[in-house]
């Protein structure tokens, strides 16, 4: 449970990294460029205590780049101004099915 919930603390902390990476403005502004590499580096270094603790790297990288992946999208539609359509929906239903059918498989 434990390694659930720092993944989860992992994946916070890159999708925080990643929407500070498009409000730095190409690294030209100070506070969120400093956002991006506190964000990432959270985020790898939590995912290296999940993956210490035992869990499947390839289990580790699919929930965190796919709930990574809707989160950023969704964050992107609601406060970017960012366009997301059906298609768009239909794929990140996909990658989160895709990586639920990974964890079902590493449970046997």
């Amino acid at each position: 449970m434990v390694a659930y919930l720092l993944l989860a603390a992992a994946i916070v902390a890159e999708v925080t990294g990643t929407v500070a990476l498009k409000l730095s403005d190409g690294f030209t502004k100070a506070v969120p460029s400093v956002v991006v590499a506190a964000g990432y580096g959270l985020a790898f270094f939590l995912m290296a205590r999940v993956l210490k603790m035992g869990m499947p790297v390839g289990v580790v990288y699919a929930i965190w780049s796919a709930v990574g992946v809707a989160l950023v999208a969704l964050i992107g539609a609601m406060f970017l101004n960012e366009q997301l359509n059906l298609t768009m929906i239909a794929g990140l239903v996909l990658i989160i099915g895709g990586v639920t059918l990974l964890e079902l498989g590493g449970a046997h």
